[in-house]
Formats: structure tokens, sequence, C-alpha cells
């Protein structure tokens, strides 16, 4: 059941599943928080209190907002979290990946542990050796020409390259929910103003994190050079506070296509820093 958290310069939707200690899981640009559909089961029977939030802009939250930085996204987590009594664990995905590392940053005694999947939370540049990686082509060119234009048949088409291989079960369903809710009033510039905000203030506060981090990158990951830039996310932390791990095979969604596996990792990471 979808809950409303009336925040700074909005309304924040989410739901909430399962009793124990709080997650809380934001997903990326141009998505909800459906996109963590398969994911919030098998937390709930671990034993977790699982909070699915849709970012500003997104899903069912308001759409009006004044900034689409990861630090505004990170506010407006922050008051999700102390809305449900927190500490929590903050997982985020690309966008949010670097709005969970200022949250942690900011508000170490509400963050108790950050996974990252797949996240854009270091400033980017483009290397002649990507250019020659026909999936890297391809990604950047529908990215580039859906925020510059504003289309959601390029952001489809972006998707099927993000998603490279096999496809979820729900996937024809994901799709056209995605369509559907860019098509809103307000959400494609969400969409557009997310992709023109620059990870800086992300990267400034990898330094600043005083709670585990769990860096999650996929094989075949569109975006980059998902090992090298996993390990510069980890180096830029304080010394021992982060890990990285690879999904093979899949995309710029590992949580949507391989579920299984990225709960195993988070609960294995889980268990392990809580015995540190």
């Amino acid at each position: 059941m979808t809950e409303y958290l009336a925040v700074d310069g909005g309304t924040i939707a989410y739901e909430v599943a399962g009793s124990g200690p709080l997650i809380v899981l934001a997903h990326g640009m141009g998505d909800s928080r459906a996109a963590y559909r398969d994911a919030i089961p098998p937390l709930v029977a671990a034993g977790y209190r699982v909070a699915a939030v849709d970012l500003r802009g997104c899903g069912e939250s308001s759409v009006d907002w004044p900034a689409w930085s990861r630090t505004a996204i990170a506010g407006d987590l922050l008051a999700v979290i102390r809305h449900l009594g927190g500490p929590a664990v903050l997982v985020g995905h690309s966008i949010s990946g670097g709005a969970a590392t200022i949250a942690a940053a900011q508000k170490p005694s509400l963050v108790t542990a950050v996974v990252e999947l797949a996240p854009f939370t270091r400033k980017q540049s483009v290397r002649l050796g990507d250019l020659r990686v026909k999936r890297f082509r391809q990604g950047m060119l529908r990215l580039l020409g859906t925020g510059l234009f504003g289309s959601v048949p390029l952001w489809r088409s972006y998707l099927d390259v993000a998603y490279p291989g096999a496809k979820p079960a729900h996937w024809e369903e994901r799709l056209d929910r995605i369509d559907s809710l860019l098509r809103e009033p307000g959400r494609m510039k969400a969409l557009q103003g997310m992709g023109r905000s620059a990870p800086t203030d992300a990267g400034a506060q990898l330094g600043n994190v005083q709670s585990p981090v769990l860096v999650v990158m996929a094989s075949l990951d569109p975006d980059w050079a998902a090992s090298a830039e996993g390990a510069a996310i980890v180096d830029g932390l304080p010394s021992g506070l982060g890990r990285l791990e690879m999904i093979e095979g899949a995309g710029h969604y590992p949580h949507d296509q391989f579920p299984d596996q990225v709960v195993a990792l988070v609960l294995a990471f889980l268990e392990s820093a809580a015995r540190a």
C-alpha cells in the first residue's frame, strides 16, 4: 500500500513490508520502486522491514521540485528514514547510489550501512577505449538522446541495452509501467533533470562515510567499465569500509535482472557488517 511523506518541496511516496531492522530501497532515474519488486520478498523473509521509495518526480511522488541533485535526493531519503524510525540500511541504484553516499556521510547515526548498485557516485569521463565497446556507444547515445529530446522511445531503447541477455519475467509489464509513468506531466522533466545533475557532490563525500559500504557492479553495464569504476569508488572511501562485488552477465539493473544474486550479496554483507 502506498504511503506518502510530505518533505520540503513536495511529497515522497513509499511502501513498507515486513518487520525488523529497516532497509530503505531507492531506485534510479526514470524508474520507480517497482524496480525492487522481486528483491523485497526475500529481504522481508530474512527478517527485515523494507521500505521502497519513489524518488522525487518519479513513481507516485510529486513532480514539481526545485532541484534534482543527489544531495536533494539524499535529503528525501533521510526524511523517510527519520519518519520510519531509523536507523536504516540504505540501498541506492545509479543516481541513488550517489545519494546514499551523501546521506551516510551527512547523518552517520541514521545510516548503518550502504549498498550501492551500479552507482553514479563520482565524476565521469569518457575515454577513447570506452567508445570501442559497442554496448557503451549504444547506451551513451540513447542516454544523451533521451536527455536532449525527452524521448520515451529512446529511453525504452536504452533499457533494452541496459538489460543485456535474459530479461526479467515481468519485462513487458516493467516497460509498459515505465512508459506510462514517463508520459505523465513532469516525469520526463525529472529524468532529464537528474540526468543533467553531476555526481561531484557524491564524490566529494566518499571520504566522509563512516558506515560499511557494499558496491555491486555488473559486468555488462553499458554505462562504464564496471569493475574499474567500482574499484575507484571503494578506493575513495576510508580504508577498509568498502567492498566490491561483481554480477556477471548483468547490465545496469542487476537488482531487477538477477535479484536473487543481489539479495544474497546484500544479506551476506549485512551479516559480515554485524559481526565487525
